[in-house]
C-alpha cells in the first residue's frame, strides 16, 4: 500500500524518526504540546536531536514527500501507518506509567480505519502492545485486530545528545502481529535505516529485547558504581583499576556514575513489574536500581567528606555544581540524578550554584526550582563536576576555586591536575 505515515510523538524519538521517513514518504507529524509544534515550524529543534538544515528540508518540501505538523487530531485520520514514539515513565514508587501510551491509542482508534497499521516505538515490558493497547484500539475504533486493522513494535534505540549513533545507522528490531505485516514493518524500517533490521519473531520478543537492554547496561553500572565504593574505601583510585582491567580483551569498559534518564533509570522498573505479576521477584535487577539511585546521595556525602578534612566550613559554604542534565552534551533533563546530588549538597546547608548551557533555564526552574547561574563569576570552596559536557573542559577552574576549596569529578573526565578526588 502507498504509506502515509503518522507519528505520533515529537520529542526525543518521535522528531528524528519523523524527519528521517519525511525524506522518503509523506509524514504528519502530530504532539499534543502546541508549543512544541509552533518552535518546530519555524525549523529548530530544541532538543537539538535534528538539525535545523534536516528539519527545514523536510518542512519545505514540494514533492511527494516531506513533512507536516499539526496538533490536531483529525489531521492524522488519512494516514494509514501510524507509529507511537511517547514516553514510558515510572512515578515516585518506581511503577511503569502506561498513561500517555494509553491516551494515544485511544486517540488513534477515534481514527483507525479498516487496513491501517499501528507501531509502537515507546519501551515497555512484554505483553503491553497486545494485551494493553490493543483492547484499546478495538473498542474505539470498533474494528476487529488482525482482521481490520493490524500492529507492530519497533523499539527506539535513539541515544540523546549522540551525534555518532543515529536513528539511520543503529539496527532496528522490528515485529508484526501477523508474519506478512511483520515483512511489512520491517520493510517499512529498512527503506531509511542504513545499518540494516531485525525482524522478530513476534511483539513480545521485541518488548523483552528492548527492556533488558536497558536493563543489562543498568546492571554493570551498578557493578562499577559499587566498586567505586568498595575502592574509595581502600583509597584506591576506580578509574585507574578499570583502565588497568581494560586491558584484558573481554573485559566491559564501563565507568561509575550517575545513572538517569528517560531509558536506563526507568526500563529495569518495567522488566520487573511483569516479572512480579507472574510470580517472580526480581533480585538482580532491583539490586542494580537501589545501588545506582543512591548514587547522588553518596556522591554528595563524599564532597562532605573532602570538604571536612580539608578545614572547609559547611554551613554556608559556596558550592558549583556543574551539570543538571541526565547525560553530556544533551539538553535533557527527565529524571536526572544530577539534582540528587544537589539536593545531598543543600541538604547540608551548602549555597549551590548550577551552571549547565546545556539545559534550558525555565525548563529546570519550572521542574526542579533551581535557577540556573548564566556565567561563572563567584569563588567556590567546592566544584562538583557532575556532567561531563564538552564546554567544561575549556573552564579554568582555577579561577573559580577559593583560597581553600576542592574539586570533585564524578565523571572522571577531567585532567587530574585540576582535581582532588573523582566518583
Amino acid at each position: 500500500m502507498d504509506k502515509k505515515i503518522a507519528i505520533i510523538g515529537l520529542g526525543y524519538v518521535g522528531l528524528p524518526l519523523a524527519v528521517e521517513f519525511a525524506k522518503k514518504y509523506k509524514v504528519l507529524g502530530f504532539d499534543i504540546n502546541q508549543s512544541r509544534i509552533n518552535s518546530l515550524r519555524q525549523g529548530h529543534d530544541a532538543t537539538l536531536e535534528v538539525s535545523d538544515e534536516d528539519l527545514q528540508f523536510v518542512l519545505n518540501s514540494k514533492s511527494e514527500f516531506g513533512l507536516e505538523l499539526s496538533y490536531d487530531l483529525k489531521s492524522t485520520a488519512k494516514s494509514n501507518v501510524y507509529i507511537v514514539t511517547v514516553p514510558t515513565p515510572v512515578n515516585k514508587n518506581n511503577r511503569p506509567i502506561l498513561t500517555p501510551l494509553i491516551e494515544s491509542s485511544e486517540m488513534i482508534g477515534k481514527v483507525l480505519k479498516k487496513g491501517d497499521i499501528v507501531i509502537y516505538e515507546s519501551t515497555v515490558y512484554p505483553g503491553v502492545t497486545e494485551d494493553e493497547c490493543v483492547p484499546i484500539l478495538q473498542r474505539i475504533s470498533g474494528l476487529k485486530f488482525n482482521e481490520d486493522f493490524f500492529c507492530g513494535y519497533s523499539p527506539e534505540r535513539i541515544n540523546p545528545g549522540d551525534k555518532n549513533h543515529t536513528l539511520t545507522n543503529i539496527k532496528k528490531v522490528t515485529s508484526g502481529s501477523t508474519k506478512e505485516i511483520g515483512k511489512v514493518v520491517n520493510n517499512l524500517y529498512a527503506s531509511i535505516i542504513t545499518a540494516g533490521t531485525y525482524l522478530a519473531p513476534s511483539i513480545k520478543v521485541a518488548e523483552a529485547a528492548k527492556v533488558i537492554e536497558n536493563a543489562q547496561r543498568d546492571i554493570n553500572i551498578a557493578f562499577v558504581n559499587e566498586l567505586a565504593k568498595i575502592f574509595n574505601k581502600l583509597d584506591i583510585d576506580t578509574h585507574d583499576v578499570l583502565e588497568a582491567a581494560s586491558t584484558k580483551w573481554n573485559f566491559l569498559p564501563f565507568k561509575p556514575g550517575l545513572v538517569g534518564g528517560h531509558c536506563i533509570g526507568v526500563d529495569p522498573y518495567y522488566l520487573a513489574k511483569k516479572a512480579q505479576e507472574v510470580g517472580y521477584h526480581p533480585e538482580i535487577i532491583l539490586a542494580g536500581r537501589r545501588l545506582n539511585d543512591g548514587m547522588g546521595d553518596y556522591i554528595s556525602t563524599q564532597v562532605l567528606k573532602h570538604m571536612v578534612n580539608k578545614g572547609i566550613t559547611i554551613e554556608k559554604a559556596k558550592v558549583l555544581m556543574l551539570g543538571i542534565t541526565f547525560k553530556e552534551n544533551c539538553t535533557d533533563i527527565r529524571n536526572t540524578k544530577a539534582i540528587d546530588v544537589y539536593n545531598g549538597l543543600s541538604a547540608f546547608n551548602m549555597d549551590v550554584d548550577v551552571y549547565d548551557p546545556w539545559a534550558d533555564f525555565n525548563e529546570v526552574k519550572h521542574k526542579y526550582g533551581i535557577n540556573l547561574i548564566s556565567k561563572l563569576s563567584n569563588k567556590y570552596d567546592a566544584i562538583v563536576h557532575v556532567v561531563a559536557h564538552k564546554d567544561f573542559l575549556q573552564i579554568d577552574l582555577e579561577s573559580l576555586k577559593s583560597n581553600n576549596s576542592i574539586v570533585y569529578d564524578v565523571k572522571g573526565a577531567l585532567d587530574l591536575n585540576q582535581i582532588d578526588k573523582r566518583l
